[in-house]
């Protein structure tokens, strides 16, 4: 008997105070209008220091679908981690508190989980072939095309983007993956979780989105690619450790 649907939203948010509610509460109004399984959403806050704590507590204070955990530790990968472990519903992703992915394409997942009982992953793609990519800078655009290429030179990386926004997964997958990953705490980590997915054979679709840049991005991108190098040296080395054990 295959269990019923239910979703958990993960927001891993630094500093949000300009989006949060914004974010919140879009995504709150498209999920009543749209989504009839049931669904929470997940505030997942890395220690901000600016009015983002008290914006999360109103906001899980109005809606009884939010949840806001304070987190004390930064980075995406420590809130993702964090998030699947509390998670309690059959599919668990996060998003990006801007919605650059739009947030039609939750409802398209949701479809996709519920008619292909095979689907563990989905992986929101900016540069499949039918994505719709609008207002990305030149230098951004020329630095996430270069990361990708490079994930796919050294890992041969099937899937289009790894670094999107707006990936889900099936609860059991998503607990199988964080158990074999590192405890690297920052964007990293969300690439390495694909990575593993794929070298594990869990059945992804690549899905090509409508993404819009966000010019208000706390992004800092030379530093990020600076930390994607080291971390893509990092990790060819624990994969190479891993396949000599196996084979020793």
């Amino acid at each position: 008997m295959r269990e019923e649907l239910s979703i958990n939203l993960l927001f891993p948010v630094l500093n949000e105070r300009l989006r949060l509610r914004s974010g919140i509460e879009k995504t709150m109004a498209y999920l009543r209008e749209n989504v009839t399984i049931p669904y929470k959403l997940t505030i997942l806050d890395n220690g901000s220091e600016d009015e983002t704590p008290q914006i999360g507590r109103e906001l899980e204070e109005k809606y009884p679908e939010v949840t806001y955990v304070r987190l004390e530790e930064r980075g995406v990968g420590i809130a993702f981690r964090r998030g699947i472990e509390l998670n309690e519903c059959a599919l668990v992703g996060y998003m990006d508190i801007d919605l650059s992915t739009d947030i039609r394409y939750l409802g398209r997942t949701i479809h996709l989980f519920r008619e292909i009982p095979e689907l563990e992953y989905v992986n929101g793609s900016r540069f499949a072939r039918e994505s719709d990519t609008r207002g990305r800078k030149w230098y951004r655009k020329i630095t996430s095309m270069g990361l990708v290429f490079l994930l796919k030179v050294f890992f041969h990386m099937r899937a289009t983007d790894a670094v999107c926004g707006f990936s889900f997964l099936r609860r059991e997958t998503a607990k199988r993956l964080v158990a074999v990953c590192s405890n690297d705490n920052g964007w990293f980590y969300t690439i390495e979780f694909l990575l593993r997915a794929e070298r594990m054979g869990v059945v992804i679709y690549d899905m090509p989105v409508e993404w819009q840049e966000d010019y208000n991005t706390t992004v800092k991108v030379w530093k990020t690619i600076r930390n994607y190098l080291v971390r893509i040296h990092r990790l060819r080395r624990a994969f190479k450790e891993e396949e000599r054990r196996r084979k020793g």
